[in-house]
């Protein structure tokens, strides 16, 4: 019985890694394509965003549709979709093909709120955030084989073979999925193309896209009040907004700064993601916790912020001849920081959340996180359009204020707090 909890876990683990490689394929290629495909700046930033805007609005459908007609088939949809996207963008010499194979891929790689819900399904409380954290981990691979990968083929075969090889890619983990991946929400109704069945006087009725806007709009709301309603939960909140804001923002740049400034090619781009990538294994597969325990996530929250000032600020400034000297010193920075700050304020957001609501707050975390990843890019790519030192300067700025609300937040002790305690000490 063990072993068959284990298996699906393994394949759903497989199919989200060769989703996130291919992914990481394409990625670091993208704003150099876009700018050689003579995209504005506003234009490459739209470019970059579309993807996260797109997984913004499908994730908590893909969740939901995933709760009425199991994992199983909205998994094998939803990476079917993403090949295809894969195959458009093959064959996107044009920006507005370019856009529609970025919107798709969101559409199709907005599945982790169905894998997340997959994994709920197949493993009890105690191995649950093992195997969650082994998402994270594949994340970590993906962005480590998917950008060396893509400049290599970017590098010696162009665009249409980078298209080729991740949609194949995606075309593996789908024939996977399709004979190795069981259905694992047991209360799903079977899919005999409901959706195609004619409507009964019993059916529950459809709701309009405006009235799903409105109950988003609310819930948003509803959130952002609770949060704001805690000095700490609210500190966290702009915290989680300005660094994601502020690393977006110069990732777009840096890929554009170092094809431009530092004449890297694709291929030596490929290597600086997974430079960055190994890093980030490093410290999030077992590094913070030693850290976490020997210092506290305060102190650690902090140094995050400062070691990334050092790893954005300084990154335009570094000798056009020294990104593989001193340009990989400045990376350094940057991957220790964004490896600390990202998971430890998600985990002290968690730990300040009031008891009976960490899940709304969290899922409002994710919702400020996606709306920094959409607007983001377009700020890096216009602020580099007018001086390719603004964005860098521009995410120094943000995470020196970051470091500011981390060291703010030393007098609030860590404990999940009472609504009623926490307005009557306010």
């Amino acid at each position: 019985m063990h072993g068959m909890k284990r298996s699906p876990l393994l394949i759903l683990l497989l199919t989200v890694l060769l989703d996130l490689i291919g992914f990481g394929i394409v990625l670091p290629l993208l704003p150099t394509y876009a700018k050689f495909l003579h995209a504005t700046p506003f234009m490459i930033g739209l470019i970059a965003s579309v993807f996260s805007i797109m997984q913004f609005i499908f994730s908590p459908l893909w969740g939901k549709l995933s709760d009425k007609i199991g994992r199983r088939p909205v998994m094998l949809i939803s990476i079917f979709i993403t090949a295809i996207s894969y195959l458009v963008f093959s064959q996107a010499s044009t920006i507005p093909l370019l856009i529609f194979a970025r919107g798709l891929s969101g559409i199709g790689s907005a599945n982790i709120a169905a894998a997340q819900a997959y994994i709920t399904d197949v493993t009890d409380s105690k191995s649950r955030s093992g195997a969650m954290g082994m998402i994270g981990a594949a994340f970590g691979i993906g962005f480590i084989i998917g950008p060396v990968l893509g400049g290599f083929l970017k590098h010696n075969y162009g665009i249409p073979v980078v298209g080729y090889v991740a949609a194949s890619l995606i075309f593996i983990d789908f024939i996977l999925a399709v004979f190795l991946l069981p259905e694992s929400n047991k209360n799903a109704q079977k899919m005999a193309f409901g959706f195609l069945k004619k409507r009964t006087a019993n059916s529950e009725p459809r709701r309009s896209v405006s009235h799903f806007l409105e109950e988003k709009r609310v819930e948003y709301v509803d959130g952002l009040k609770l949060t704001f309603s805690s000095r700490p939960l609210a500190l966290l909140m702009i915290a989680n907004y300005i660094y994601t804001f502020a690393i977006v923002n110069m990732q777009v740049a840096s890929i554009l700064l170092w094809k431009e400034y530092f004449m890297a090619t694709d291929e030596q781009i490929g290597y600086i993601f997974a430079y960055v990538g190994i890093w980030s294994v490093v410290v999030q597969g077992g590094l913070i916790r030693k850290l976490i325990k020997k210092l506290g996530e305060h102190k650690l929250f902090l140094w995050g912020h400062l070691f990334t000032f050092i790893g954005v600020f300084f990154v335009p400034f570094a000798p056009q001849n020294s990104l593989f000297t001193l340009g990989l010193v400045i990376l350094f920075f940057f991957a220790i920081g964004t490896s600390l700050v990202a998971p430890i304020n998600l985990s002290m957001i968690s730990l300040y959340s009031y008891k009976q609501q960490q899940g709304q707050i969290l899922g409002l975390s994710q919702s400020v996180n996606s709306f920094a990843r959409i607007m983001g890019p377009f700020s890096g790519s216009i602020l580099y359009g007018m001086n390719f030192h603004a964005p860098y300067i521009v995410a120094g700025i943000l995470t020196v204020a970051g470091a500011v609300i981390a060291f703010s937040l030393f007098k609030y002790k860590i404990e999940a707090l009472d609504p009623v305690t926490e307005t009557s000490n306010g």
